[in-house]
């Protein structure tokens, strides 16, 4: 019984995303972002303009957290908002990254990538790819 629960997918996933996630917010503290925020102005530099829901959605966050970590982002000039497009409800929310944003994410990617290389040498074996494929068809699962 003990090694069905030590070797739940369950709390052994969870317990490796905690890890990464506080190893990625102590490399981001220098830069003032969590590594939440820092999830979020990446999506922002790929594709801005989507609506909170859309983004939330893309990022797998809760609409409230998302939320909550763009006005932190506005508040520190790193994201700004757009007014609603044509065909938008009025309420909808829109951002963008402002241009401190993009030197922000421009100055954290060598710093970023370097951890990216860490952690998937810790990955040799199964394959990294192997790993990250399994991961993302596991976040389809609803």
């Amino acid at each position: 019984m003990q090694d069905d629960f030590m070797q739940c997918l369950v709390l052994n996933t969870r317990m490796a995303a905690r890890a990464v996630t506080r190893r990625a917010d102590r490399k981001l503290r220098p830069f003032g972002v969590t590594a939440a925020q820092f999830n979020i102005l990446g999506a922002l530099l790929l594709q801005s303009g989507r609506s909170v829901t859309e983004m939330a959605n893309s990022l797998a966050m809760d609409r409230t957290t998302l939320s909550r970590n763009l006005d932190v982002l506005e508040r520190k000039g790193l994201v700004k908002a757009l007014a609603p497009g044509e065909g938008l409800h009025a309420n909808t929310r829109l951002s963008m990254l402002s241009d401190e944003g993009r030197k922000l994410v421009d100055d954290i990617l060598p710093e970023w990538r370097k951890g990216q290389a860490e952690l998937r040498a810790t990955l040799r074996d199964p394959d990294f790819a192997d790993v990250l494929a399994a991961l993302r068809q596991m976040a389809k699962l609803t």
